[in-house]
């Protein structure tokens, strides 16, 4: 797994932990850089154990969604991920079940080489309209290395005790 630390000069330091009742285990962390063009904090870990960091909504007024309804909702967030890694956007457990609301495209991944602003697209499953508020949090955000696949062709494949059985194979 590449490291760029000694290269990359950051605003914030992203930390990958690992918890356990006994032990605490830093598994690796990696510099990113960050332009912050929100009245928000930085993105932050919540507690040892969060995998993910909330991304707040950057608004100059309330987004009201409307049930079925879905809008991109901007961040104020840009990033310079080191080659070798991608930011994967996810939704947030708590809007999902109490509010219905949940990211499209989900998760939605934001490569190394992109440098516009982080953009999360909500949408509303609910039956009642929910508004989004400046500084809400929205979505979260987890780091992750990336591996690049090599193709390799052939004629055959090996057979396993799956083989093609899927869409609910083992039951419901």
């Amino acid at each position: 797994m590449p490291t760029h630390q000694c290269c990359w000069k950051s605003l914030f330091r992203v930390v990958l932990i690992h918890y356990s009742p006994l032990t605490i285990h830093f598994m690796q962390s990696v510099q990113i850089k960050i332009i912050n063009n929100s009245a928000n904090a930085l993105p932050a870990y919540e507690t040892i154990g969060s995998s993910g960091m909330d991304l707040r909504a950057s608004l100059q007024e309330p987004v009201n969604l409307a049930p079925l309804q879905r809008a991109l909702i901007p961040t104020g967030l840009f990033i310079e991920l080191p080659l070798g890694y991608e930011a994967q956007v996810r939704p947030r457990s708590g809007l999902a079940i109490k509010h219905g609301i949940t990211c499209l495209n989900t998760p939605g991944t934001i490569d190394s080489d992109y440098r516009g602003e982080i953009k999360i697209i909500l949408v509303n499953l609910s039956s009642e309209i929910f508004a989004v508020q400046h500084g809400e949090r929205i979505a979260q955000m987890v780091i992750q290395p990336v591996v690049k696949a090599e193709w390799e062709m052939v004629e055959l494949l090996n057979e396993s005790k799956r083989g093609v059985g899927g869409f609910g194979h083992t039951g419901k």
